[in-house]
């Protein structure tokens, strides 16, 4: 990529935040407090991401919307806080940059006394943010850092991606027949199949869908979103529904309406890494 310009940090809401835009005006914002993407705008279109409008921008909180980053575990599956700590630190950013065809920035964060206190091992995340026309990618690069002699770890991680909907009983998201889903809004119950060809969301609905090597479209009337992911094998789909949304201090009590979460996941069968071993997984969401 040749780099034309090297954009500078902006203040969002009292959080540091880096702001791109391609040549052909496609935009978007990645906050330095987890490394959360709070903004995309395609090329010539509006904005593809939900974020509350009640959202707390705070140091060490995740935002409520955009793309959290979760690692090392997945909600609570495991022993630390829900969905781990990545999303509640600050990150470095390595650079940004703006080329011919897109504009891309790279975020780092590295373990700590306090990332060590709870989690022992040695490791470093990159996330890796390129956008340009009607293309938004994200890739998110895992390393175990630890000598010679150190422990292997094992990891979760999903991109928590909150798609922004014009109304979500009105959505339909395509690509999950077949695959054998859990209902985490039934604690306990069997896995199931999904038989649908297009789910459609009329109630709270939290589902881990494992297997799900296929790229998925989102679409409503007039408009559509596919995602595509590598080496991320499961997908989370989720929306509160109204009574747990109003619950959700920093969501107004409609937001449910307006967002559809479809999160790029590893869940079901975590990686080990060695020490000087790494591990990879990319997200890719093209608007139409």
């Amino acid at each position: 990529m040749s780099n034309i310009s090297t954009p500078e940090l902006v203040d969002l809401q009292g959080q540091p935040a880096v702001q791109l835009q391609a040549r052909d005006g496609a935009r978007v914002t990645v906050m330095l407090q987890g490394a959360q993407v709070v903004g995309w705008t395609p090329a010539g279109g509006s904005e593809r991401l939900y974020v509350s409008e009640q959202a707390v921008y705070a140091e060490g909180q995740p935002v409520r919307g955009g793309v959290p980053v979760i690692f090392p575990q997945f909600e609570k599956r495991g022993p630390l806080q829900r969905h781990g700590f990545a999303r509640n630190k600050r990150w470095q950013l390595l650079r940004a940059e703006v080329g011919r065809d897109d504009a891309l920035a790279v975020l780092r964060l590295e373990d700590d006394a306090e990332t060590r206190a709870v989690w022992p091992h040695a490791f470093a995340l990159e996330l890796t943010v390129a956008v340009g026309g009607s293309r938004l990618d994200l890739e998110l690069e895992i390393e175990h850092r630890g000598g010679e002699g150190a422990a292997p770890f094992s990891f979760m991680a999903a991109l928590h991606t909150y798609l922004r909907v014009r109304e979500v009983e009105e959505a339909r998201l395509k690509g999950l027949q077949g695959l054998r889903y859990e209902d985490s809004t039934r604690p306990g119950s069997e896995p199931q199949v999904e038989f649908s060809a297009a789910l459609s969301i009329s109630g709270e609905t939290d589902r881990i869908y494992f297997g799900a090597t296929r790229p998925l479209v989102l679409e409503e009337p007039h408009r559509g979103l596919v995602v595509e992911t590598q080496q991320f094998p499961d997908v989370v789909v989720w929306n509160p529904w109204e009574e747990k949304c109003a619950a959700l201090p920093d969501m107004p009590p409609l937001g449910f309406r307006r967002m559809l979460c479809v999160e790029a996941a590893l869940i079901g069968e975590p990686v080990t890494l060695a020490p000087g071993e790494q591990w990879w997984g990319r997200q890719s969401l093209l608007a139409d």
